[in-house]
C-alpha cells in the first residue's frame, strides 16, 4: 500500500532551482531595463541629436506597449502554453535589444524599444505563472519572492550598470547587456521548465487589445507632441479626441464582456479604487522624476553617467528603507495613515526640490531625493498591499493585472506629461535672441543642444541661461507633483478604510508580508 502511494506522488524536479535561477536572471534584466535607459538619455540626446520629445518616446514606447499588451499576453500563455510563450517573449526581447544597440536614429530606437516592450509583456506575467508547475505549496512562496525581489533589485541597479557601461562604451551597450541574460533565460525555459496551460482561460479579445494599445498610444502622442506642435494644433487635439473615443470603447466593451480582460468592476470598490489611485500617482511621479533627473545631474551637475547612477541611489535607498518599514507601521496604525502620510512626505520632498538653484551642491539634491524615496515607498507599498488584500482570492489574478496595468499607464503618462511640461517651460524661458535660426532651434529643443551650441559659438552665457531655464521647468514639474501628491493624500485620508491588521490575528498580517501582492499578473493561470 505504501509503495502504491509513493508511486502516485510526483517527486520534485531537481532542476527546478536551476530554472528559478535563470528566471531570476531574466527578471533582474527586465527590472534594471526599466531604469537603465534614464542615465543614457543625455548621451543619446547628444550623440543621436534627439530632442526632448524624441527622448520621451524612447522611454515611453516600452511602457506603452508593455501596459497595453501585458494582460492579453498572459492569456496567450494560458491557452497555448506558458513555456512556449515565455520563450517567445524572451526571444522578442532579445531581438529588440539587439536592434536597439545597432540603430543610429531616434526613430529606430523608439521602434526597438516597442519590440522590447512586447517581449516584456510576455515575460513578466508568464515568468510568474510558470512557478506553480515547478514548486509545491511549501516552496512556492520562496520562489515567488525570489522572482519579484529580482525585479525590485534591478531598479536601483539600472542606473549604476548603465552608467558603468556608458563610461566605457557607446550608448548602445545598455541594450547589448540584455542579450546574454535573455539567451540564458531561453535556454533554461527550453531545457528546464515544464509546459503548462489553462485551456479554460478567456480568449484574447483582439478588439479590446487594439482599443487599449491605440487609445493609450494616442493619449501619449498628444501629451508628448503638445509642446512642439502646439496644444491647439489639429494633430494634438485629434489625438486626444481619438484617445477618448478608443478608451471609452474599451471601457464599454469590457464592462459588457462575460469574462473581461480588465475587470473594471473592481474600480467600483472603494478599497481597490483609492489604493490603486495612490499607487498610480506614486508611479506617475517616480517615472517622471527618473526621466528628468539624469539630465539635471549630467548636464547641469557635470557628472558622468556612472556618477549620475550613484547620485540617484539616495532615492532608491529611501525607497528600500521605507518599503521594509511600512509593514510594521501598517500593522500598528492601519494602511490609511501610512499611505496618506507617505503622500504628504512626497509632497514635501517635491516642494523642497522645487527650490533647487543652479549653484546648489549635490547635498541638497541628495536630501530631497532621499525624502522622496521614503514618501514613494510609504505610499505605494501599503497601497498595493491594501488594494489586493481587499479583494477575494479568486479575483487576485484580475486584480493584480488591473493594478499593474494602471500603474504602468501612470508611469507612461508621468513621463509624457512631466517631460512635456519641463520642455514647454524650458523653451519658453530660454532667450535665444541674436542666435542664427538653426542654432536657436537646436538650443530650444533640449538642454544638451543648448550646451552644444554654446560650446560651438563660445557663448557661456547661453549655457548658463539654458541651465536656469531647465531648472525653472524642473521646479514647475516638482510643484505639480507636490500638489498632486497632496490632493491624493487628502483623498486617501478621507475615503480609504483603515482595517487594523494587528487586531485581526496572524492571518491578516499575511497580506502585507506576501510577496505575491507585488506580482504584476496572475500566478494561478486563472483570470
Amino acid at each position: 500500500m505504501a509503495a502504491a502511494v509513493s508511486q502516485n506522488v510526483a517527486l520534485p524536479d531537481p532542476r527546478r532551482w536551476w530554472a528559478l535561477g535563470a528566471l531570476v536572471a531574466s527578471m533582474l534584466t527586465l527590472g534594471f531595463d526599466l531604469t537603465i535607459l534614464n542615465v543614457a538619455l543625455p548621451t543619446m540626446a547628444a550623440q543621436l541629436e534627439a530632442s526632448t520629445d524624441q527622448l520621451q518616446w524612447i522611454v515611453d514606447a516600452y511602457i506603452v506597449v508593455f501596459a497595453a499588451l501585458m494582460l492579453p499576453a498572459g492569456l496567450l500563455g494560458d491557452r497555448f502554453g506558458r513555456r512556449r510563450m515565455l520563450v517567445a517573449g524572451l526571444a522578442v526581447f532579445l531581438a529588440g535589444s539587439l536592434a536597439g544597440a545597432l540603430t543610429d536614429t531616434p526613430g529606430m530606437v523608439v521602434a526597438a524599444r516597442s519590440v522590447m516592450g512586447l517581449g516584456a509583456a510576455l515575460v513578466i506575467p508568464l515568468g510568474l505563472s510558470v512557478l506553480p508547475s515547478m514548486f509545491g505549496e511549501e516552496e512556492r512562496g520562496k520562489a515567488v519572492a525570489a522572482v519579484t525581489a529580482s525585479m525590485a533589485a534591478g531598479m536601483p541597479l539600472g542606473p549604476l550598470v548603465g552608467g558603468l557601461l556608458l563610461d566605457h562604451y557607446w550608448w548602445g551597450s545598455i541594450f547589448l547587456i540584455n542579450l546574454p541574460m535573455a539567451a540564458l533565460g531561453i535556454a533554461a525555459c527550453l531545457f528546464l521548465l515544464p509546459e503548462s496551460r489553462d485551456p479554460a482561460s478567456p480568449r484574447v479579445d483582439v478588439l479590446s487589445t487594439a482599443y487599449s494599445a491605440l487609445g493609450l498610444g494616442c493619449l501619449v502622442f498628444g501629451i508628448i507632441e503638445g509642446p512642439g506642435r502646439g496644444w491647439t494644433s489639429g494633430w494634438v487635439l485629434g489625438a486626444f479626441a481619438l484617445a477618448a473615443l478608443l478608451l471609452a470603447a474599451l471601457v464599454a466593451r469590457e464592462r459588457h464582456a462575460v469574462r473581461p480582460m480588465l475587470d473594471l468592476a473592481l474600480l467600483g470598490r472603494r478599497v481597490f479604487l483609492f489604493n490603486t489611485l495612490a499607487a498610480t500617482l506614486g508611479t506617475f511621479v517616480f517615472s517622471g522624476l527618473l526621466f528628468l533627473l539624469p539630465t539635471y545631474l549630467q548636464e547641469i551637475g557635470g557628472h558622468d553617467a556612472f556618477g549620475t547612477g550613484l547620485r540617484l541611489l539616495p532615492m532608491m535607498g529611501g525607497l528600500i528603507v521605507a518599503a521594509r518599514a511600512s509593514t510594521p507601521l501598517v500593522r500598528w496604525l492601519g494602511p490609511r495613515p501610512v499611505i496618506a502620510g507617505g503622500l504628504v512626505v512626497l509632497c514635501f520632498a517635491a516642494l523642497l526640490g522645487s527650490r533647487t538653484e543652479p549653484g546648489d551642491g549635490y547635498g541638497f539634491t541628495a536630501l530631497w531625493l532621499t525624502i522622496a524615496g521614503l514618501g514613494f515607498a510609504f505610499a505605494m507599498v501599503p497601497a498595493m498591499d491594501a488594494a489586493l488584500g481587499g479583494i477575494d482570492a479568486d479575483e487576485a489574478g484580475s486584480g493584480s493585472g488591473l493594478l499593474m496595468t494602471l500603474r504602468q499607464v501612470g508611469g507612461a503618462i508621468g513621463i509624457a506629461l512631466l517631460g512635456s511640461l519641463v520642455a514647454d517651460t524650458y523653451a519658453a524661458r530660454l532667450d535665444t535672441t541674436g542666435l542664427p535660426a538653426p542654432a536657436a532651434e537646436s538650443a530650444r529643443e533640449s538642454l544638451s543642444g543648448a550646451h552644444a551650441v554654446a560650446e560651438r559659438l563660445d557663448l557661456p552665457a547661453l549655457a548658463a541661461a539654458a541651465d536656469s531655464a531647465y531648472l525653472d521647468g524642473m521646479s514647475v514639474v516638482l510643484v505639480v507633483c507636490g500638489a498632486a501628491a497632496l490632493v491624493t493624500a487628502a483623498v486617501a485620508a478621507l475615503f480609504l478604510p483603515n482595517p487594523r491588521r494587528a487586531d485581526e490575528g496572524d492571518d491578516a498580517g499575511s497580506v502585507t508580508d506576501s510577496p505575491s501582492v507585488m506580482v504584476p499578473a496572475k500566478t494561478d493561470g486563472g483570470q
